[in-house]
């Protein structure tokens, strides 16, 4: 009888050993991971805060020059001035150049 009692109990032991193993561990895991969760936030922040000032930065390169654009569609063209062609300025003869007769 005692035998068994001591059986009972050493099973009753072990089941509960495993358990709280097992708890303990996933505990340590969860802390591990917490902690290197913790050491990664200010880098990744970092990193964040890069991505969005590029970001920004071209949005704001992209603003001025849409508003060049509109400021110089809004002030009008030279057409008046331009004139594609060149004056005439008098008539120009070819001058004969001396390899003419090959």
């Amino acid at each position: 009888m005692e035998q068994a009692v001591i059986a009972a109990l050493l099973l009753v032991g072990l089941a509960i050993g495993t358990g709280v193993g097992a708890a303990y561990a996933r505990a340590k895991r969860g802390w591990t991971d917490y902690k290197a969760a913790k050491n990664v936030v200010p880098g990744a922040r970092r990193a964040a805060w890069l991505a969005i000032r590029a970001v920004v930065t071209k949005l704001g390169v992209i603003a001025l020059l849409l508003v060049g654009a509109a400021a110089y569609a809004a002030a009008g063209g030279d057409h008046e001035r331009a004139d594609p062609r060149p004056s005439p300025t008098g008539t120009v003869t070819p001058t004969p150049s001396p390899r003419s007769g090959r």
